[in-house]
């Protein structure tokens, strides 16, 4: 029964040991992975305009909406 459980603690060893040395090698694989993306895929800067995007406030896209909405519902009565 001693031989058993000291086959038992030897195999648990093994085997946590293999999963940790799996993990390590995985952290290390996505750092290095990492790295290689930022230095030959640097990150573009977004360029922004000059002129802030308002939305809403046009009145032409209002009356765009509006009048396609209004035909909308004119063609598809309900009734």
């Amino acid at each position: 029964m001693n031989e058993m459980l000291s086959s038992g603690i030897e195999l648990m060893l093994i085997g946590m040991g293999m999963v940790y040395a799996f993990l390590a090698m995985l952290i290390v694989a996505i750092n290095v992975m990492s790295q290689l993306v930022r230095r030959y895929f640097p990150e573009i800067p977004a360029k922004f305009s000059d002129q802030p995007v308002v939305a809403g406030n046009d009145k032409a896209v209002i009356a765009a909406i509006t009048a396609a909405v209004h035909q909308y519902r004119k063609k598809h009565k309900h009734g």
